[in-house]
């Protein structure tokens, strides 16, 4: 456990620190959940894991929380080796998708009790408590106890709770799972909000990959134990760099197409291949949605591109169209403006945006579940 410290800020100060995780390895009996597992997170970063379930994330976060033991590899933060340190002395600051808040002290009791724990004064305590609660916006919640406050309130409360005693890194495993859809977007913001304001190095894990692309300095799919592919959310969508990564990183049309050459040709248009080394011959090309548009309304004949519409999904600015080709559908992401004059068994002619495009063999899509 920490030392005890009275003369700290309210506020966390800190730099940021670097976080180095070199050749983890956790096995499970037979199960390999980390294999060889490389990040490092510069100071003051916000690394987001995200993948399928038992791709390792959570094992990552716990094993630099101190919570579980490496196998092998070696886990150093702010040039410090702590792979063999027991957890109560990492100084790391823990939210967790259950809130754990305790029932029977107040909201400000609950933010203030690990620094009670640390031996911290009590006027201090309570100074630094209303500070986070503040950093927060909870002020005026102080003084309720959880099942008196929203489960959105009782996350900030967790939240705060981590914060107060000051820690070197942040762990948020799922934090936001629990809470509604409205609720969860509010509270992602916020987090990333007082991430910044406050500085600290934080790895974030979740499986919902608009909650990464949104908040993450940048973002580390992870496949089997390794991580996929690292780096900042438009790069992660716009340039995948396997197919895993396209699929499981929003939605992604798999198109049978061929590939000669630089190209490949899919439906009759010939689209630039992201990995040029491709070899020759029948492929899946990996094309989103958004590159898919409208080239005429009232399609008339037949062709590879001409199809009925099955459904219009609304989102907003943009809507969803699926399409059946005869032999395949496709998803189209259109404006809406566009959009709203299609409707279930509308016949439409669609282009293919010659974005480069990754292609696969005949691997099963991967499951977001």
């Amino acid at each position: 456990m920490n030392s005890p410290q009275t003369d700290v800020d309210a506020a966390p100060a800190r730099a940021g620190v670097e976080v180095r995780l070199e050749g983890l390895r956790r096995h499970y009996g037979h199960v390999v959940a980390l294999d060889g597992l490389d990040l490092t997170i510069k100071p003051g970063e916000l690394v987001v894991l995200l993948g399928p379930s038992g791709c390792g994330k959570t094992t990552t976060l716990r094993l630099l929380a101190g919570l579980e033991d490496a196998d092998q590899g070696a886990i150093t933060v702010a040039g410090r080796e702590i792979t063999h340190v027991p957890a109560n002395h990492r100084d790391m600051g823990m939210v967790f998708q259950a809130y754990s808040l305790f029932p029977h002290m107040t909201v400000q009791e609950n933010v203030a009790f690990g620094l009670k724990l640390r031996r911290v004064h009590k006027a201090e305590r309570s100074r630094r408590a209303l500070a986070m609660l503040d950093l927060v916006g909870l002020t005026e919640q102080a003084g309720r106890y959880a099942h008196q406050i929203s489960g959105g309130q009782q996350q900030r409360v967790a939240l705060a709770r981590a914060l107060a005693i000051q820690p070197q890194v942040l762990l948020l495993d799922e934090p936001l799972s629990a809470l509604d859809a409205k609720v969860r977007a509010q509270l992602r913001d916020e987090i990333r909000r007082i991430q910044l304001e406050v500085g600290i190095t934080t790895l974030f894990v979740t499986h919902d990959q608009e909650e990464a692309l949104a908040i993450a300095d940048r973002v580390g799919v992870m496949k089997e134990g390794r991580i996929e592919q690292l780096g900042p959310p438009t790069e992660i969508y716009s340039r995948p760099g396997t197919a895993f990564v396209a699929e499981f990183v929003g939605l992604t049309n798999r198109l049978a197409g061929t590939v000669s050459g630089s190209t490949v040709t899919v439906r009759g248009r010939d689209l630039p291949l992201v990995d040029k080394s491709t070899p020759p011959g029948p492929v899946t090309a990996l094309v989103r949605p958004e590159a898919v548009t409208l080239a005429s309304r009232d399609a008339e004949g037949s062709g590879p591109l001409v199809g009925t519409v099955i459904a219009v999904t609304f989102l907003g600015a943009t809507s969803r169209v699926t399409v059946d080709l005869g032999d395949t559908t496709i998803l189209a992401q259109l404006p809406t403006s566009d959009a709203t004059a299609l409707s279930a068994g509308s016949r439409v002619s669609l282009m293919i945006r010659p974005d480069p495009v990754l292609v696969s063999g005949a691997e099963p899509a991967v499951s977001q579940e």
